[in-house]
């Protein structure tokens, strides 16, 4: 159930997203260097807005994708300005023998972890291509070993999955387009989901829910869930009521009834933008 809805939403923000945007890039080259692109729903825009005499709102489209497109550039050079940072941070307080140790325990001598001397309990996911786990002594010394073994399934379900990149997707999709109000409701839910299927995974490997359920309470009780500015997948800083509430009954489905009110808002801004790229098709 789960895996489904976190596919669905994933697919449905990226379609959304990227129809739009590859309009606005093509818009934007066209604009540049001259291109005549009729077949472009936002060219189709400005002679729909001539067709019925609204040619001044023109200029409102021109900032509207200019925006968009620097935004976005913004958005992405930023992840990965703070992502090099932080992991540069990562390093100076980095545990070579502990991480050695953990390479060889639970990421089969892969360089999958790095253990960081920290007193405060961390435990994510961070990077895109190849991701790592980062976890804290602060987090080993207050969790049981099969506390900690629970705490390290969840996180490598996020690496395994490439978490921190879909999270971050999902995320810019929500923030350039939004106008789609769902596509926020979407990123809301689809971390939710996510979480919830790493708990499951952490629980089918050790066949008990009671060893997460309780690294989760100690995180909590101590950990401050500072959020940092890159995209990351966390142990315990995310969806955590509906987290212990699957944890103390895994076997109930959550499931959430879509905003229908918003769905249909962003319905209609989608239909409209899809009628606009008809409406230039039938002018070729």
């Amino acid at each position: 159930m789960f895996k489904r809805q976190s596919s669905t939403m994933l697919i449905m923000s990226l379609i959304i997203s990227g129809t739009i945007f590859l309009q606005m890039v093509l818009y934007f080259i066209a604009k540049v260097v001259g291109w005549n692109v009729r077949y472009n729903l936002v060219a189709a825009c400005h002679s729909w807005m001539k067709a019925i005499g609204l040619s001044s709102l023109d200029y409102v489209l021109d900032v509207l994708v200019i925006y968009t497109l620097f935004f976005t550039l913004w958005k992405i050079a930023s992840q990965f300005y703070h992502a090099v940072r932080m992991k540069k941070r990562f390093e100076q307080y980095r545990e070579n023998r502990l991480t050695i140790d953990m390479d060889r325990t639970y990421g089969e001598g892969q360089d999958s972890f790095i253990v960081i001397s920290h007193p405060t309990p961390l435990a994510i996911t961070m990077g895109f291509i190849r991701p790592k786990i980062v976890l804290s002594t602060g987090l080993m010394n207050l969790l049981t070993e099969d506390e900690l073994k629970a705490v390290i399934s969840h996180e490598m379900y996020h690496k395994e999955h490439r978490d921190p990149l879909s999270i971050f997707l999902m995320a810019l999709c929500s923030s350039i387009m939004w106008y789609i109000p769902i596509l926020k409701w979407c990123n809301q839910k689809y971390r939710i989901v996510k979480e919830l299927l790493a708990d499951e995974y952490a629980i089918e490997k050790q066949q008990t829910s009671v060893n997460l359920g309780s690294a989760l309470l100690k995180m909590l009780k101590v950990s401050k869930h500072e959020k940092m500015p890159f995209a990351y997948a966390s142990f315990a800083d995310t969806s955590v009521n509906y987290r212990i509430d699957y944890i103390l009954n895994p076997l109930r489905e959550i499931e959430w009834k879509l905003p229908v009110k918003m769905a249909l808002v962003s319905f209609t801004i989608f239909s409209l933008i899809c009628a606009l790229f008809i409406y230039a098709l039938m002018l070729a």
